[in-house]
Order: structure tokens, then C-alpha cells, then sequence
């Protein structure tokens, strides 16, 4: 008779899926978070793979990730390092050995760790774990791919297409691990191989494989129970940061009733939102796709002009190609969000990792005094409020806005409560038919409040215009270039975006008040950031944390915050363009930097060992 079971029961786990490229570890991992979403687990994920479309099979070069943090309480970050990692073949054991605890319970295809595959992974024994170090992990090693040829022959697939399904007897090894049930994801696989019925079937035979696999060998190794976290109640769906993206600029464009357009060309990592956009036709959402950033932006700014709430989306190296454009948003000064998902550069540099590399770009990357609104999107649910906030102020303030998400929230997801639209805040576009002032209407008539122009839409009848790129006199919108106006024009459009400062949040400050250190971070490392608060304050330590969502302009009440303590670290994935740029917006500002430029995200005990170093020097 086996052992019973031992069962370990966590409120916080790590499980890392990875293997080559074509071994479905995204699937595999998307579908176990999604299972863990649905029992009311807080979860984070990371996909991490290569910028190669294939690298050589079974080399470290082709190895694909996603990694997977779920916890019973709130999930910030998808983990520093592995409770459970599978290994699909050697190369993924060698490359994710630094993300290993000890016991980490490492699961591994036998008939992919032969003579050959050691060979193209570089390892000098036959023995990977000996030469790795790895004498305090519990090894769970199957012959996978035999299994699931053997399983799946009553089919009557080809070898590889039945060995493509080895993904899926590795998820039910998973699953028996962790307890969850298959119901959901044997519905999973029937919808997306809907139209393949012999395939969803040979994955789920090859799912319930895998389970009953666990079971069979339950004495070797424990099994997890993480439990569930009491959620709002409400509806709630996994999402990624560019499909909450793709949201936020639909919400938007509803509150402001006004059709949303999306001119864009592909791009990594921002091709989601394209895609996205394009699929929601029945919304009245048309996003297109054109010839280069150049064409894609410029129909988009047409767009604005014609009356829609115009969008472009792109990555570091597209947003350069778009910064004439912008400038032509700017002067002419029509509503307009260029959402940037920032990729590692530069050039094409590492188009699937994750920087924060272009925040001076978006702040001052073109020619002329051009000032745009710039915001930063904090975690991949938090995606969806920036990209509405984009679209408000856009609209509000006839700008464009600078919508800075990046490869991690992008791509990485969380459990997302659907949001209730009625309560968010109305969007009311300044149409040129709210002109209530004294001397005649001209196109660049201001709201004396807001200094926006009034937005004349083609059509509107006594508001016949001409707006472009060239300077404008203020008082007859006719082409100027005459110097006094220029710079009259040139102080007006700073102090339009100056203004929006009246219409933001203020600066919130999380952890203790009268903290030595404040911590200030900006958007995607909110979560890593955050933890490491936690972290210090479990420690003993007296620590604070400032997140900037909103970067130009500043809330108002940053300089008030960042002067309150004595010792302020500004960490970022870049070599301090946010440091920087604070020390010219706030006087007599000279903070601690916290820089690393690797393409992963921060790893969260490293912040606190160099924080707590900072606080205690």
C-alpha cells in the first residue's frame, strides 16, 4: 500500500514551466494560472523567453519560460526564485538553476536528458544535477514524451504531433501537485482547440496522463495546498497588461462618446494591442494596421482631427520613427495617446525583455519645445486605469499622451476584477460649440482655465478651420513667425500641460510616514518595489514607498513628499533617467539611485539587502 501523501499547505508559491520554444511552456503556465485565478488564488506571471523565432532545439539560446506566483494573500510580483520548476531538457535546468530554492521540487522528461541533449546544453557529466550543485532538490524524473506516445496512440497522430502534447501530461503532474481539478482545464483545452477535436482530445488524454502520473508517485515528493483568498465580490478573468490596455482605451473612448481608432504597425512587444483592437469591431473599435510606425501614427492623428479619439501603439524603437508626428500632435494640438511598451535596447537590442529605458524619450525626445503628457502604467491590471487616464487627459486637454507600459506588465498577468464603468469619472471633450467668449472663434481659441483649444470637429457648421504643423498666431490662428508670438505660443502650450497637474491624483505615500528612507519607483516595478517594503518592515525597518504614475507633469505635491525624508533611493530599470529628471523638477533634490539594466525584472531580496544597507549607513 503507498505512503500517504505529505501535504504542505503555503500561502505563497512559486512555479516556474520551461523548456524550448516549441514545448508549449506558455500554454502549460497560462493555463495552470488561469485555473488558479478561477479558485480564488492571487496570482503574477512572467513569461520570459528568447528573441530568437527558433533557436536550435535543446540549446540555451531557445530556452522559453513562465513562471507563476500564486498566494492566498495579495500577489505583487511572479517570485524571485522556484518552489517548482519543470525542466523540459537540460538547457532549461541549466539556465533556471539560479532561480532554484532548496527543495525546490524539479520535475524533468528522462528522454530528454540523454547523451545528445546534455551535449547541446554544454554540460561536461552525465550526471546534470552532480555538475549543477543540485544535492538538495526533489527530483521528479518521468520518461514524458515515451509516456505520451504510448498514451496517445489509440489516436492515430503523427510522432510529432502526439509529442506535442507533452506539455500537457507535465500541467497534470502539476496540477496532482498542487490539487487542482481538471474540470476547468479540460474546458480550457475543448475551447481553444475547438475546431480540432481529435487535438483537444489528445490533450486532455495526455492532462489526465500526468495527474494520474502524480498519484502514482505521491510518496516520493509533497504536495501543496495554497488557499484561497476572500475577493470583492464580482466577475474576474486573468488578464495581461496589453489586453488591459486594449480595455482602458475602449473605456475611454465610451466615456467620451467618441469612436476609438488605433492606427499602429507590428511591433514586440505591442503587437497584443493591435491584435486586440482589431478583434473588437462589434465595440465600433478600428484599429488597422499600416505600412510603418510613420503611416500608423500620422492616420491616427487624421483620426483626432476627423473627431475620434485617436491611439497608436508601439515599442522603444517605433517611438522614435513616431517623434515628428508627435510633434505635429503638439502644435496642432489634437487629442492623441501613443501607448510604448517598453522592450530592452537599444536598436532592436532585446525585443523580448523588459527595461524602462525610454522615459527620457517620451519626455523630451523631439525636436522644438514639444510637450506631451507622460504616464506610467504600474502592473498589468493597473494597465487598464492608465491607458483610461490617457485617454481623459488626452481628450480633456486636446494633447497627446505618453502611455509607458513595458514588456513585463505587458506580457505578465493578474487576476483582474472587471471594473463597474459607471464609476469611473466622465470624459468631456471641449467642443469648439462650448465657445462662450467674447471676440469670434478661431481654432486655437483656450479655456482660460485649462488654456485647451476648442475642438472643432470637420462638420460642425460655423466652425470651418485649418490647423498643421506650422506656428500659428495666437489671436487669429493664422500661420505666424513673428518671434514675440512664437514664444507667447511655445509658453502656452507648457503652461496647458503645466495645468494638468490641477487635474491628477496627488502623490500617495504606502508604509511608515516617518520613515529615514523613502522609496520612489515608476511603473512596472511597483510590485517588486512594494514587496521590498514589506520585506524591511517584517525586518524591524522604518521604510516608505512612493510609486509615480503620473511623470509629466509631476503631481503637485511632489516636491512637499520627496523633501519630508531624510534618505530617498530612486530604483529603476535604466541608468537613472527618473533620478534625473526629478532633480530638475525638484529644487535641491539629490537622491540615492538604485540601477539595473539586465532585461528581467528586480529581484526582491536583492532591494531589500541594498536598502537595508542605505538605511543603516
Amino acid at each position: 500500500m503507498a505512503e500517504k501523501t505529505k501535504i504542505t499547505t503555503l500561502d505563497k508559491v512559486v512555479v516556474r514551466f520551461s523548456g524550448d520554444s516549441g514545448d508549449g511552456m506558455q500554454l502549460s503556465g497560462t493555463i495552470f494560472s488561469n485555473l488558479s485565478a478561477i479558485l480564488g488564488n492571487e496570482i503574477s506571471t512572467f513569461p520570459d523567453f528568447p528573441a530568437e523565432i527558433r533557436a536550435p532545439q535543446g540549446t540555451l539560446s531557445g530556452v522559453s519560460g513562465f513562471q507563476v506566483h500564486l498566494g492566498s494573500r495579495k500577489v505583487l510580483t511572479p517570485g524571485d526564485k522556484a518552489d517548482v520548476l519543470v525542466a523540459m531538457n537540460p538547457a532549461a535546468l541549466k539556465v533556471n538553476v539560479k532561480f532554484l530554492k532548496p527543495g525546490t521540487i524539479v520535475i524533468i522528461d528522462t528522454d530528454s536528458f540523454q547523451k545528445s541533449d546534455l551535449d547541446k546544453a554544454l554540460f561536461q557529466t552525465d550526471d546534470p544535477f552532480a555538475e549543477l550543485g543540485l544535492t538538495n532538490v526533489q527530483v521528479v524524473a518521468a520518461p514524458i514524451t515515451s509516456m505520451v506516445k504510448e498514451g496517445l496512440a489509440e489516436f492515430g497522430l503523427d510522432n510529432k504531433s502526439a509529442v506535442r502534447s507533452k506539455n500537457m501530461f507535465a500541467l497534470g503532474l502539476v496540477c496532482w501537485l498542487f490539487e487542482r481539478p481538471m474540470e476547468g482545464a479540460i474546458h480550457m483545452l475543448e475551447n481553444k482547440f475547438s475546431k480540432k477535436p481529435t487535438i483537444a482530445k489528445a490533450n486532455i488524454k495526455a492532462l489526465t496522463d500526468g495527474y494520474n502520473y502524480g498519484n502514482n508517485i505521491h510518496a516520493q515528493v509533497s504536495t501543496y495546498r495554497i488557499e484561497c483568498m476572500k475577493c470583492e465580490p464580482g466577475f474576474y478573468t486573468d488578464v495581461n497588461g496589453n489586453k488591459a490596455t486594449s480595455y482602458g482605451l475602449i473605456a475611454a473612448a465610451e466615456k467620451a462618446g467618441l469612436k476609438l481608432f488605433l492606427g499602429s504597425y507590428p511591433i514586440t512587444p505591442a503587437t497584443d494591442i493591435l491584435q486586440e483592437l482589431s478583434a473588437r469591431k462589434e465595440l465600433g473599435v478600428k484599429g488597422l494596421q499600416f505600412e510603418d510606425e510613420i503611416a500608423g501614427i500620422c492616420t491616427a492623428i487624421g483620426a483626432s482631427f476627423a473627431g475620434a479619439l485617436g491611439a497608436t501603439s508601439t515599442s522603444g524603437p517605433g517611438l522614435a520613427l513616431k517623434s515628428e508626428a508627435i510633434g505635429l500632435a503638439v502644435i496642432a494640438e489634437l487629442p492623441l495617446v501613443v501607448v510604448d511598451v517598453q522592450r530592452g535596447g537599444p536598436s532592436t537590442g532585446l525585443p523580448t525583455k523588459s527595461e524602462q529605458t525610454d522615459l527620457l524619450q517620451a519626455l523630451y525626445g523631439r525636436n522644438g519645445e514639444s510637450p506631451v503628457v507622460v504616464i506610467a502604467a504600474s502592473t498589468p491590471t493597473d494597465c487598464f486605469d492608465a491607458a483610461f487616464w490617457a485617454g481623459k487627459l488626452a481628450v480633456e486637454h486636446m494633447t497627446p499622451v505618453i502611455l509607458l507600459t513595458d514588456s513585463y506588465i505587458a506580457n505578465g498577468s493578474s487576476a483582474w476584477r472587471i471594473p463597474d464603468l459607471d464609476k469611473y469619472p466622465e470624459i468631456k471633450p471641449p467642443y469648439a460649440d462650448q465657445y462662450a467668449g467674447d471676440k469670434p472663434w478661431k481654432a486655437y481659441r483656450r479655456d482660460a482655465e485649462t488654456l485647451s483649444r476648442y475642438w472643432a470637429v470637420p462638420g460642425m457648421e460655423g466652425f470651418a478651420h485649418r490647423i498643421g504643423g506650422l506656428e500659428k498666431d495666437y489671436e487669429t490662428s493664422a500661420i505666424s513667425t513673428e518671434p514675440l508670438n512664437h514664444q507667447k505660443m511655445v509658453d502656452t502650450r507648457q503652461a496647458k500641460i503645466d495645468k494638468i497637474a490641477n487635474y491628477i491624483p496627488d502623490l500617495e505615500v504606502l508604509g511608515d510616514q516617518d520613515a529615514e528612507l523613502l522609496i520612489v519607483g515608476w511603473g512596472g516595478t511597483y510590485g517588486h518595489l512594494y514587496e521590498a517594503m514589506e520585506m524591511m518592515q517584517e525586518n524591524g525597518k522604518k521604510v516608505a514607498f512612493a510609486h509615480f504614475k503620473f511623470i509629466n507633469p509631476l503631481p503637485k505635491n511632489t516636491a512637499e513628499v520627496l523633501k519630508r525624508y531624510k534618505k530617498v533611493v530612486v530604483a529603476e530599470q535604466n541608468k537613472g533617467q527618473f533620478a534625473t529628471y526629478l532633480r530638475s523638477k525638484v529644487t535641491g533634490l539629490n537622491p540615492y539611485q538604485f540601477n539595473r539594466v539586465k532585461g528581467q525584472p528586480f529581484v526582491v531580496g536583492r532591494l531589500v539587502e541594498e536598502f537595508t544597507k542605505l538605511l543603516e549607513a
